[in-house]
């Protein structure tokens, strides 16, 4: 009978120990899930509405004849370009348009203020006139879904601190040497660090913020200056490891004190159009 007992005793430990595996696996599983799930979420935003954004611009184009916003009878070739008004101080100037030619360029067309200016990344200009739902629903183009009916320019989604977070979908005109790019672009407000680095990679297959089509916002021109672009490998300056209200202290390679119950900080993108 003790020989039975003992034995007994010792198939519960391996059935324990074999159950505690079990369970190991189980949460491993379930933590990859979740990665998993949040890779196939930011795939979800850019097929389902950053990059069907892009489609909407390009049939504008090609339904008018002229970039968003732009003139049909005098166009410019500038997003908002029927609000600029020509510079004829000394007479007719020829030559292509620019911000000496031409007053009241670069002015962002978008559907309501949403984030405040600078709140999502420095360097916002003014607000245009035009209105980004109003232009697009005039030629009789279907806006991506969106969050909701009359929110197409919108699209919520979670940080990894499972926060709800907003996408704003804006465009306008760069005028040239600006370093997050010249001519017209897609802005794209409201993106953490990660997702801006995964939406990089889609667009143009290299997450540099200050390179290729897709990059930082960013105000400054490239000059000789500490910051400018052909500099190969520059990082998204900001992590995940900071919460919102620290962008002038965030960087790529530091660490923040972001707990992870915050709200992550979020930048703001530039894609680069094809007309």
């Amino acid at each position: 009978m003790k020989i039975s007992n003992k034995k007994q005793k010792g198939f519960t430990l391996v059935e324990m120990a074999i159950v505690l595996v079990i369970i190991g696996l189980i949460l491993g599983a379930v933590s990859i899930g979740k990665n998993l799930q949040r890779d196939a979420e930011n795939q979800k935003v850019y097929q389902k509405f950053v990059a069907a954004w892009k489609q909407v611009y390009d049939q504008y184009y090609q339904r008018t004849g002229v970039v968003l916003g732009d003139s049909q009878v005098a166009p410019t070739y500038m997003v908002n370009g029927d609000e600029a008004e020509p510079n004829f101080e000394d007479g007719a100037k020829a030559g292509l348009p620019s911000e000496e030619a031409y007053d009241n360029t670069g002015r962002r067309i978008c559907h309501g203020q949403g984030y405040a200016a600078g709140d999502v990344g420095e360097g916002d200009p003014q607000l245009a006139v035009q209105d980004l739902h109003d232009l697009i629903d005039r030629i009789g183009l279907r806006m991506p879904p969106g969050r909701a009916e009359g929110q197409e320019d919108r699209y919520l989604y979670l940080d990894s601190n499972g926060n709800p977070a907003e996408i704003q979908i804006c465009f306008q005109w760069n005028p040239d040497k600006t370093i997050s790019g010249a001519g017209n672009v897609m802005v794209v407000r409201g993106l953490t660090p990660d997702l801006a680095r995964t939406l990089d990679q889609l667009v143009d297959g290299k997450p540099d913020a200050l390179e290729g089509r897709f990059r930082q916002q960013n105000a400054a021109l490239n000059s000789s200056g500490d910051v400018t672009s052909q500099q190969p490998g520059v990082q998204w300056a900001a992590n995940n490891t900071y919460e919102q209200g620290t962008d002038n202290t965030a960087g790529a390679e530091t660490t923040g004190d972001n707990q992870d119950e915050n709200r992550i900080i979020l930048v703001t993108a530039h894609w680069i159009m094809d007309q």
